[in-house]
């Protein structure tokens, strides 16, 4: 008896996850349809949608139309748009036409625009056509240019490679300079190898140095050695150092040494301790070593 009574529990109990099974999965079911619907990759059926979910995906669509419309792509539908939504199109698009004529990249389309926005495209691109001759570009046309602006155009390109020269850029041209200009330049490279010699940094070039100048970048190099060999910097040159400067510091680095065996931190080589150092270290010092 109680066996069947057992059975029969079971047997509703399987029944009731069942019920409620289905429209669990009926429900798994219709949000899958209504996702490919609105993602338009996977396959849909419309007539699985509501009422309210049909409309909300023509809503969907249609603002995805518009965006496509404003970034021109070939997939835009204009007579999907509103009247408004047709009027801001040909606004956006409008404005995005002449800033394109006016910064001269991308296609421009000159009929499209007012007469007076064709203007100020043409005075646009005489002035980039102006700087692309300044800057010796190979977009210059040199055949669109005014007498005056021709001029002013080899001025410009003059002091640009003066320019250059001083500051050492590999565009500037020595046989462009006058006489005056190449004594400034020759000056400024002058200059500027001293500096490279005396602070170690850059090409150096010693012939190029005077007697007084080659000493004051020989106790630079002394003095930066010395410091490179007193921080442990592998640039050290032992072989470079004076009998005094070696002597200075040896006794350094040994007071160094002798500290760090003490102090039972860093370094320690207890074999250049003498015997008087070594006995003066705490047994505490020794474990940590």
């Amino acid at each position: 008896m109680k066996c069947r009574i057992l059975q029969s529990l079971w047997t509703a109990l399987l029944c009731l996850s069942v019920l409620l099974m289905v429209p669990l999965a009926q429900s798994s079911t219709k949000d899958q349809n209504l996702s490919a619907c609105k993602n338009g990759i996977q396959p849909c059926d419309s007539s699985e949608l509501s009422v309210l979910e049909q409309s909300q995906l023509d809503a969907s669509e249609h603002q995805n139309n518009v965006v496509d419309c404003g970034n021109g792509s070939q997939s835009c539908d204009r007579s999907q748009l509103t009247i408004k939504e047709r009027v801001a199109l040909s606004s956006v698009l409008h404005e995005r036409n002449f800033s394109t004529c006016m910064v001269g990249l991308g296609t421009c389309d000159l009929t499209g625009l007012f007469a007076q926005e064709v203007k100020a495209v043409e005075v646009a691109a005489h002035q980039r056509n102006v700087e692309n001759c300044e800057n010796e570009s190979p977009f210059c046309n040199s055949a669109r240019l005014t007498q005056f602006e021709a001029k002013e155009v080899v001025i410009a390109q003059h002091q640009d490679n003066f320019s250059h020269c001083q500051v050492g850029i590999s565009s500037c041209d020595r046989s462009r300079l006058t006489r005056a200009e190449r004594f400034a330049v020759t000056s400024f490279e002058q200059q500027r190898n001293r500096s490279h010699c005396l602070d170690g940094w850059g090409p150096c070039d010693h012939n190029n140095l005077t007697k007084s100048e080659k000493q004051a970048v020989k106790r630079n190099e002394q003095h930066r050695n010395l410091d490179a060999c007193r921080s442990g910097d592998l640039a050290c040159d032992y072989t470079t150092l004076t009998t005094f400067e070696a002597s200075h510091l040896y006794v350094a680095e040994h007071q160094r040494n002798y500290t760090a065996c003490l102090e039972g931190f860093g370094d320690c080589d207890r074999a250049l301790l003498t015997l008087d150092q070594r006995r003066a270290i705490p047994p505490v010092a020794r474990d940590k070593q």
